[in-house]
């Protein structure tokens, strides 16, 4: 056995581990020092995993995108507060009660909305979201252990609460599980790329970028042939039945956002766009006639080129972002 492919299994092993104690550190260490391969055998494999999950308190706002267990327990009267919940774009996120101590007689709540909501704008839109708005919110008050898992449509979701007396609170467990078909989308990172396919479904599916970028498509795939052109009041891809649209704004809800192009037709790109907005989305429309797809990479901005904007960009919309 080479020293470097010992020194190896213990990088790999310090990483895993979240350490419980150092007696137990070094019954592992002493494990791995005589068989290297115990390291991946499905029995340590699932104590390692038991060990590292990730725990810690949660405040009143809050924002997490690691699986985990979290705790908030009010130490004086937290009568506005949220934690807002975000993975991967191809994972649901559930939430799950471990524990919950508060008193719903007394005016306290703890509700988990299906997506997020911002300033009273909502994320996925109502038009794209497939629950009604009211079915989203899942209220503790109301159902109480008997909802003690909920999985949210997408990669985002969020819990709002009121506790008024100090000592009382909650902890959750946060879980993550792959989603096939991702439709609604918050990106986690201000550049990346993506692929977004709609199957057969009668759906609206938007992917959210919440920074100012340059949005380049790469390939579209769409159940018939018509043209590309920029929005105007008359026009448009309103009247088809599968399009592309992308949108610009200030806000979280795609519907109060700013169309800015339409693409209505199958082509192999490249397509590019500026968009100085504060929130910039692409939005697939589909009838459910046809398998959908739309591929696209984005960058953000730099600060350059949102005071010096030329080439492909819509300089009249989201003048405050500039």
């Amino acid at each position: 056995m080479s020293p470097s492919f010992k020194l190896q299994c213990h990088f790999i092993l310090i990483f895993l581990v979240t350490l419980r104690g150092e007696s137990r550190y070094l019954e592992l260490r002493e494990a791995v020092d005589h068989d290297p391969f115990l390291l991946f055998s499905s029995n340590l494999k699932r104590e390692l995993a038991e060990e590292q999950m990730y725990r810690r308190a949660l405040r009143c706002l809050d924002m997490l995108s690691l699986q985990g267990q979290f705790t908030f327990t009010a130490d004086r009267p937290q009568l506005h507060c949220a934690a807002f919940f975000i993975s991967e774009p191809e994972e649901f996120i559930t939430i799950h009660y471990d524990l919950v101590s508060i008193d719903c007689q007394g005016g306290d709540f703890l509700k988990v909305f299906d997506g997020w909501i911002l300033k009273g704008e909502k994320f996925p839109s109502s038009q794209d979201h497939p629950l009604p708005t009211t079915e989203r919110y899942i209220d503790f008050c109301e159902s109480g252990l008997s909802r003690r898992s909920i999985r949210s449509s997408q990669n985002v979701a969020m819990i709002f609460f009121r506790i008024h007396e100090p000592g009382n609170g909650f902890t959750v467990t946060i879980t993550t599980n792959p989603n096939l078909f991702p439709c609604n989308v918050i990106s986690q990172t201000p550049n990346g790329r993506f692929t977004m396919v709609v199957p057969h479904q009668h759906r609206n599916c938007s992917f959210s970028i919440i920074y100012p970028v340059v949005i380049k498509i790469s390939d579209l795939t769409l159940g018939h042939l018509n043209g590309l052109q920029l929005k105007k009041p008359s026009a448009g891809c309103g009247g088809k039945g599968d399009f592309v649209e992308l949108l610009g704004g200030t806000g979280l809800d795609p519907s109060k956002m700013t169309p800015l192009a339409d693409l209505c037709y199958p082509f192999h790109g490249p397509a590019q766009m500026k968009i100085g907005c504060d929130n910039t989305v692409v939005r697939m429309v589909s009838s459910g006639k046809h398998i959908n797809r739309v591929t696209f990479e984005y960058r953000q901005l730099e600060p350059y080129e949102l005071e010096n904007p030329n080439g492909n960009s819509i300089q009249e919309v989201c003048l405050s972002a500039l």
